[in-house]
């Protein structure tokens, strides 16, 4: 493959490192955009050539349909990411992401594609299910869960911008909410996971059971805040990816 795949509405590679000999992938959370790991793309350049996956329905795609299917959402990541796989790539999903991650590196590892690294941000273990239905609620409800889901870790945009956003928060909880894990083969690709010890979305417990999912070695990084601890923890989580990534 080129080293410098075509233009996709799927992509968004905010800092080039077309020298860079490990690529990551990023998968954001549900609601989220790719501009959120714009961040993470600065301080990784240009040692990690990074892509944001961009889903359909929100900023620059909000005129396309969105996708509520998380396994459908697998497929066309995966198709998107066979035209870079020029250098070794690492996944690294938050929370929705993190399930999608997973997904899409099984499909990967389907095709004879063996991501170097699995990252797990925020999300419990595949197999783990909890019963809930907030893309359910009514508009006001959906709005004041998303706040609290925040708190004061990121920038929530204020009602009335939040409510245009709205289809695309709900077409992603679906996706993630309605996701059922099918037992398959073990992945090779090592898997990392990483947590906030006060989320209430995943307990430390629930985190470390990623370890059931891969042949290929596991570790586990907790630290402290909540669902968005890696907003406030920005330089660590940047670190801890290079030596990672080697």
């Amino acid at each position: 493959m080129l080293s410098n795949a075509p233009s996709s509405p799927w992509i968004r590679r905010f800092h080039p490192a077309p020298e860079a000999a490990r690529r990551l992938v990023l998968l954001p959370h549900a609601g989220g955009s790719a501009s959120f790991f714009f961040p993470l793309s600065r301080a990784l350049a240009p040692t990690v050539d990074v892509l944001a996956v961009q889903y359909p329905g929100r900023q620059d795609r909000r005129g396309e349909e969105c996708v509520d299917d998380l396994d459908t959402l697998a497929d066309l990541v995966a198709a998107e990411l066979s035209t870079w796989t020029d250098r070794p790539t690492a996944l690294f999903g938050h929370s929705l992401g993190a399930a999608l991650a997973f997904e899409v590196a099984r499909r990967l590892e389907d095709r004879g594609v063996v991501p170097t690294k699995l990252f797990v941000s925020g999300r419990r273990a595949p197999a783990d299910q909890r019963e809930d239905a907030v893309h359910l609620l009514p508009d006001d409800a959906l709005v004041k869960t998303v706040k609290q889901l925040a708190g004061d870790e990121i920038q929530v945009p204020d009602d009335e911008v939040l409510r245009v956003a709205l289809p695309a928060i709900r077409a992603d909880y679906k996706a993630v909410e309605t996701y059922r894990y099918r037992p398959g083969p073990l992945l090779a690709a090592p898997v990392v996971a990483l947590t906030g010890r006060e989320d209430p979305k995943v307990t430390p417990g629930e985190a470390g059971r990623w370890s059931q999912y891969t042949t290929g070695g596991f570790d586990l990084w907790v630290f402290d805040g909540g669902h968005f601890y890696l907003v406030r923890r920005l330089d660590r989580i940047a670190a801890l990816l290079r030596e990672t990534l080697g």
